[in-house]
Formats: C-alpha cells, sequence, structure tokens
C-alpha cells in the first residue's frame, strides 16, 4: 500500500481500478512547410479554428444543458479564444515569415502566451492558462486528424490518473465509469477542478509523481475530502474507506431534516450559517440546503475571458438575480472585485509583475483604478434597494486603504443622490481579514467597519508563506498552524470588544473538524461551500459553547499543527464519528 498526499479539488471517495492516460501529448510531425505550402497551412488552419470553435460551442451548450450556464461558460470562453483575431493574426504571421506548418505555428504562438502566464501564482492566470493548453490541443487534434481514445466510451468504473486533465478532457467523463480523477499537476480552483465538483467527481490535483508508481488495474482510493491517493490498499483501509462510501451515500437523507432547522447549538445560542457563491444561480442551493444567506459573493466571472469590463447595468443584473432568488430579508455580501493586474480585462492589460501575489491586486487594483471600482460600487448600491446587500473589501492590509475605500464608497453615494438614482443609504460595510498585518490591526480597522470576514485560505498562505497550489510546498499549508490559530482569536477579540461579528468564510468553516475550534475561539458566523452547510449545521447542533470553547483552549496551546489536526479529529470522532475522518 502506498499513499500519495495532495490537493483537495472536488469532495468525495472514489474506488477502483486505475486507467492511466497517456501523458505523451500530440506529437507534431513537421515544422515548415516548402514556401508554396504556405496558402495551404493558411486554409488548414482556417479550417481548423472554425472546427474547433464549433466544437466548443456545442461543449458551451452540452454542459449548460446537463449542469448550468455558468459551468458553460467555461467552453465559451475556449471559443472565445478561438476567435480572438489577435491570436489567429499572430499564427498567420509565423506561417506567412517562417514557413511554419500549421501545427507547428499554433503550438509556437500559443505556448508563447502560456508561458507569459507561467509562474504569476495568480489563481486565474492558472485558469486562463490551462484554457488555452485545452485551446491548443483542440486545434492539433483537428489539424492532425487525430482521435485519441476517450474515457467516455468506457464500459467498467475506473479511476482516471493522469499528469493533467484539460476541461475539454473532463467534460466528456461518463460519471457511471469514470468514479474519480488524480492528476500530478493542477490546483483547487483550476476548471478542471470546478467542472469535477459540478459533475461530483472525486478528485485530487497537485500529486507530484504520481504514475509512475502506478499500474493499469491497480486498485485506487480517492480521497476528495482529504486530498489523498492510496495505491493497492490493505484489507483494512480499504474497509474503512468502504464503510465511509457507504456513509456519505446515506448523509443526504439524514441531514435533510436538518434544512429548516434553526443553526443553534445544544445550549441556545445562535449561529449565523451562510453560503459562498461564484455564480448567480449557484444563490438557490443556498436556500436548498439551509443557509441563512450568502456570506461571501464572489464577483470574478464578471471580469473573467471578457473582451471588456463589465458594465454597470451587467453588475447590476447579476446582484439582482441574487436577490430575487434569495428574497429581499436574507443577506448578501458582495465581495468587490478580486484580481491581480493580470491580462484579463482592458483595464488590467499591460501590467507586468515579477510577484503578483505581493503586487498590484483585489483593493489595491481598485484604487488605482477608480472609474472600474466606483461602476461596482454605484451598481451594488443600485441593486441594495430589493434587498440586504452588503459590501466587503479584500484584501485590505492597511487603515489607509479601507479609508480610501470608504471615501470612494461616499463619492459614489452622492453621485446617484445627486442623480436622483435610489439607493439604499448606510449599506453594511466590512473587511476581509487576509493578511497579517490587517489581523494585527484589527482592533483599529474594527473601528471603520461593521463587519469582518476572515478569508482564511489567504491569511494562511500569507502567515506561512506556503501556496497551498504548490505541490512541492503544500505540507506547510494548515489552517490550524498555531501561528494562524492566535491570529483568528485575535481577530475574533477585536470584532467582539467593536460589537461587529467576525464571520469566516475560508474553506475552514466548510470542514466539520474545525467547527468546535472556530466557535470557541468566538466565531457565530461562518460562510460555506452550500454543499457542506448541512454537515456544518450538524456539528453545531451537537455542541455546546463551554465545549467548544475548551477545545480551542486547549488548542491554543500545543506548539505543532499536527498536534492540533490530530486533536481535533480525536474529538470530532468521539462524538460524530461519522465525520471524523
Amino acid at each position: 500500500m502506498e499513499t500519495k498526499h495532495g490537493i483537495k479539488a472536488s469532495p468525495g471517495i472514489a474506488i477502483g481500478p486505475a486507467l492511466v492516460l497517456d501523458t505523451e501529448g500530440v506529437r507534431i510531425p513537421r515544422r515548415t512547410v516548402p514556401p508554396e505550402q504556405v496558402p495551404g497551412e493558411l486554409a488548414r488552419l482556417q479550417v481548423a479554428i472554425h472546427r474547433a470553435t464549433a466544437d466548443s460551442r456545442a461543449r458551451e451548450q452540452e454542459m449548460t444543458t446537463r449542469l448550468g450556464k455558468d459551468i458553460g461558460k467555461i467552453f465559451a470562453s475556449h471559443a472565445l479564444l478561438l476567435s480572438d483575431q489577435a491570436l489567429r493574426y499572430d499564427i498567420e504571421m509565423l506561417i506567412k515569415a517562417e514557413s511554419y506548418s500549421a501545427e507547428y505555428a499554433v503550438s509556437r504562438c500559443i505556448r508563447a502566451r502560456v508561458k507569459g502566464l507561467d509562474d504569476t501564482g495568480n489563481e486565474i492566470a492558472i485558469r486562463i492558462r490551462a484554457d488555452f493548453i485545452d485551446v491548443e490541443k483542440q486545434l492539433l487534434h483537428v489539424l492532425l486528424g487525430e482521435h485519441p481514445e476517450s474515457p467516455d466510451a468506457l464500459t467498467q468504473a475506473v479511476i482516471i490518473l493522469a499528469h493533467d486533465l484539460t476541461p475539454s478532457e473532463t467534460a466528456i467523463f461518463n460519471t457511471k465509469t469514470v468514479q474519480g480523477f488524480a492528476t500530478e499537476s493542477g490546483g483547487p480552483t483550476s476548471h478542471t477542478a470546478i467542472l469535477a465538483e459540478a459533475l461530483s467527481i472525486p478528485a485530487v490535483v497537485g500529486l507530484g509523481k504520481l504514475l509512475a508508481d502506478v499500474s493499469g488495474g491497480d486498485i485506487v482510493i480517492i480521497d476528495g475530502d482529504a486530498g489523498v491517493v492510496i495505491i493497492e490498499p490493505d484489507e483494512e483501509t480499504l474497509a474503512r474507506y468502504l464503510e465511509r462510501m457507504q456513509s456519505k451515500a446515506d448523509a443526504p437523507a439524514r441531514y435533510e431534516e436538518l434544512r429548516d432547522t434553526e443553526s443553534v447549538t445544544k445550549d441556545g445560542v445562535h449561529v449565523e450559517l451562510l453560503g459562498n457563491i461564484e455564480f448567480p444561480t449557484e444563490a438557490a442551493a443556498c436556500i436548498e440546503k439551509g443557509a441563512g444567506g450568502v456570506g461571501l459573493y464572489r464577483t470574478e466571472f464578471l471580469y473573467v475571458n471578457k473582451t471588456g469590463d463589465p458594465t454597470e447595468e451587467e453588475h447590476y443584473a447579476a446582484y439582482r438575480e441574487v436577490v430575487a432568488i434569495l428574497g429581499p430579508t436574507r443577506p448578501v455580501i458582495i465581495r468587490t472585485l478580486d484580481l491581480g493586474a493580470d491580462k484579463f480585462s482592458p483595464a488590467t492589460r499591460g501590467i507586468q509583475e515579477k510577484n503578483p501575489f505581493l503586487g498590484l491586486r483585489s483593493v489595491r487594483l481598485c484604487l488605482q483604478n477608480r472609474p472600474l471600482f466606483k461602476t461596482q460600487l454605484r451598481a451594488i448600491l443600485r441593486a441594495s434597494v430589493f434587498g440586504d446587500l452588503r459590501i466587503m473589501f479584500p484584501m485590505v492590509s492597511t487603515i489607509l486603504e479601507l479609508r480610501q475605500c470608504l471615501s470612494l464608497l461616499r463619492e459614489v453615494e452622492e453621485d446617484l443622490h445627486d442623480a436622483g438614482i435610489d439607493y439604499k443609504p448606510n449599506v453594511p460595510v466590512g473587511t476581509m481579514i487576509e493578511v497579517p498585518s490587517a489581523a494585527i490591526m484589527a482592533d483599529v480597522l474594527a473601528k471603520q467597519v461593521s463587519f469582518f470576514s476572515l478569508g482564511t485560505n489567504d491569511l494562511v498562505q500569507y502567515t506561512l508563506a506556503a501556496d497551498r497550489d504548490n505541490e512541492t510546498v503544500a505540507n506547510l499549508y494548515s489552517p490550524v498552524d498555531p501561528s494562524v490559530l492566535r491570529l483568528i482569536h485575535m481577530v475574533s477579540q477585536a470584532g467582539s470588544r467593536q460589537g461587529i461579528p467576525v464571520n469566516v468564510c475560508g474553506e475552514m468553516s466548510g470542514e466539520p473538524v474545525y467547527t468546535a475550534l472556530l466557535l470557541g475561539l468566538g466565531i457565530r458566523d461562518l460562510s460555506a461551500t452550500p454543499r457542506k452547510i448541512p454537515e456544518i449545521k450538524h456539528v453545531i447542533r451537537s455542541l455546546t459553547i463551554p465545549e467548544a470553547e475548551r477545545v480551542a483552549q486547549d488548542a491554543l496551546q500545543m506548539e505543532t499543527a499536527r498536534d492540533v489536526a490530530s486533536y481535533l479529529r480525536g474529538h470530532l470522532r468521539r462524538f460524530l464519528p461519522e465525520l471524523a475522518e
């Protein structure tokens, strides 16, 4: 038995025989052609682009029908890239100037763009890089007339193992036969990971060296909850995972009765339980799973893979759609633009940075592009008339940044007032606590806002200087590292002293093993992916606050993340064993 640790991409457990996909990729038979064949190569390119675009549009329609329009947009972005006139012009120029074959020109041109996106550290750049590679494969398969064996033709259940998978490859998986997958590369925010979760396929990515250690037919366990892959498990391990699979299969019926019950501890303390969404259509899942509203509405989808920045009306429509689904009384917390200075819209095009994680991103970018920022703020304020909308600024690191954001919001309010446009005055405004400087200064920031929201994903990686998407240092990334727990406790205490709620909206809030700890640290607001809400509500209703406080006190005395994690698992195992693994 061999255990591999990677990055959680899609939850769930899958067990089955391994199918190792070919990792050699597409071979280009020739680099150049005689000059007299250049017109023919240009014609071949035109045909390939047309066919690949049609295939992407067909895949968009298929995925929209199966999984919703937001998943379909992934393939719309492929069609958008294929119809990019600048990309086509650059490929054609390589064919004309260098007498390159159409295949080689496609590969050279797209790889140059991919190289420009390498090592940026930005999750949106990672997605776009993967989209370019996907488009390259589509064009090369058309040009070379290749039709590689497809997993959608499988007749028996398997676990897919590959170096990497593109969204197009993942989209054709038949969920009756592809039980799960694992890849050597990739991250949890990639389009492939998003598709896996939408398809309910357990997945682990970023495993590093894997394929050399597996043979086709080996029994493999994919633990998407823990980010673990087990090759050729022993009988005891296999039996344990089979039992867990059965428990998970029974869970929906077990938690269904909790949907309309209050999120309250055994001793009567209310805990606000909200949902995280990335697209407007996901708001319905919050209601379905028993959330009290939306605690994190990411708005980056409005900007990504677009030929221009979104208009005020596009923003307004997206916010009104969520309010229409949730109704006028449920809170909806909208996070303003949280992108880095990458080539994703005209507003940010041309800005090059050596270290985007520590550069011009989020509110820093917005404060340098005030028209962009004002457009979003105007739309939020206009939509606030119809519901309980709240505004949240991401990646604030200093009190000056926060004051500048608040000042700009007041300017927008004055503009709307002078124009006679309806808006709700005194919309609640909060700030995310995602960097150590903000956590340390929480007592000062708390005087300026109506609420805090702890973005634990970024807080962990900035505190520990460890990128969770980098498999070589992923072992250092732990939300229960003692340094992180002390910062969370510090922020919770600062919020309590000022009388403002402190929400946790990172992945930590959606893991049952951390619920008692967070409540014990003083957190009374949690926001998680909708599918996680029933489990978290179950844990909340099984705890008392004094018990949670004892858990937190014990954890704060420990010196290593390993000790804390082991302690928390042991505690959960004692009173909710079905959730402890």
